[in-house]
């Protein structure tokens, strides 16, 4: 039996994947801080779902903790390691600096020197559309230069990519970054905007619009997501057979993959999806942009379906449909 480790396991996507993988037929090994970021409860169920699977262990420990992850490699040796544990949030990144320090940056390197010791067959770690920062050419492909970070979090996701570049290159470490755009569906975060939105609105509360609505996200819903992540496990990469349109490095098993839905929303299209979900109408209230926010997002996706076949196809109303079932089922609204 096959054995993934995932950093992250009860995590919004860390859950997902995990479940899938386990519906697959691995082993799947999970660690989690379970931070109090936002409501550690929500971790918990999603943690208590998976340890009913047979075979599913975890791990509740900070990535960033010397020796925690080598000792992991050790016991187990992983075929593939999805690593989704990451300090998240563009607008916590500039008020709490120092944790995305310790979680991305430390943490990612205390899982690359595990990998260097104990190495897999593929290493995929996720990344970022926030990346690509300042850049005004859309969409976004995973060739384009992107050194115009807009936030904390992005710089931090985007060092996170140039550590694991040095280590597929330095050790053959196989290995494959994963720029992820907007994802939402159930069991998201709380501080995410579709969990927001959808509070407000049942409750009868505003909701902030910011930049007067003239906002585009590339929103991907999270079975698409997980899909693609599954099967991008098996496309490792290998400078010698690049494929049409690669962003595979010249000199290291290395790859960046956008997986995104290659067709953004409008913010205020987003928010009408919600409220026809919902059954009541939004009371907005409209402000600027916030600091660290890009106007736009939007994924070219191509080497994504070149590679696996996968495109992200669920749409808005289906997947934020399925979002307030789950939220009205889950809080008994």
């Amino acid at each position: 039996m096959k054995t993934a480790l995932v950093t992250g396991s009860s995590g919004f996507v860390g859950y997902f994947t995990s479940l899938a993988l386990l519906d697959a037929g691995w082993r799947v090994v999970g660690i989690d801080s379970m931070s109090d970021y936002y409501d550690v409860t929500l971790k918990q169920r999603r943690q208590e779902m998976l340890l009913k699977h047979a075979q599913f262990q975890v791990v509740n420990d900070k990535i960033e903790t010397p020796g925690v992850l080598l000792t992991l490699f050790e016991q187990h040796r992983p075929d593939i390691v999805i690593h989704l544990a990451a300090q998240a949030g563009v607008r916590h990144s500039i008020q709490m600096p120092r944790a995305y320090v310790e979680a991305n940056l430390m943490g990612t390197f205390e899982l690359l020197e595990a990998a260097r010791t104990f190495p897999p067959k593929h290493m995929l770690l996720a990344s970022s559309s926030s990346v690509y920062g300042a850049n005004t050419k859309l969409p976004y492909a995973e060739t384009d230069k992107v050194d115009t970070q807009m936030s904390f979090y992005a710089a931090t996701k985007k060092a996170t990519e140039n550590l694991a570049h040095s280590y597929a290159h330095l050790y053959n470490l196989p290995t494959t970054m994963y720029r992820f755009f907007t994802v939402y569906g159930p069991w998201g975060r709380p501080d995410m905007a579709h969990f927001k939105f959808t509070r407000a609105i049942l409750n009868g509360d505003p909701i902030d619009v910011y930049n007067h609505g003239k906002m585009q996200r590339d929103f991907t819903y999270v079975d698409d997501l997980v899909a693609s992540i599954l099967a991008l496990a098996d496309a490792i990469p290998d400078p010698a057979n690049p494929v049409d349109g690669d962003s595979i490095s010249p000199n290291a098993p290395f790859r960046v993959v956008n997986i995104g839905n290659d067709s953004p929303v409008k913010l205020l299209d987003f928010i009408a999806a919600i409220e026809t979900a919902c059954g009541r109408e939004a009371i907005k209230t409209f402000h600027d942009i916030q600091p660290g926010d890009v106007p736009a997002t939007w994924a070219d996706a191509t080497l994504l379906h070149t590679l696996t076949g996968q495109r992200p196809v669920t749409p808005i109303a289906t997947g934020i449909q399925h979002f307030v079932d789950w939220y009205r089922d889950y809080y008994k609204v």
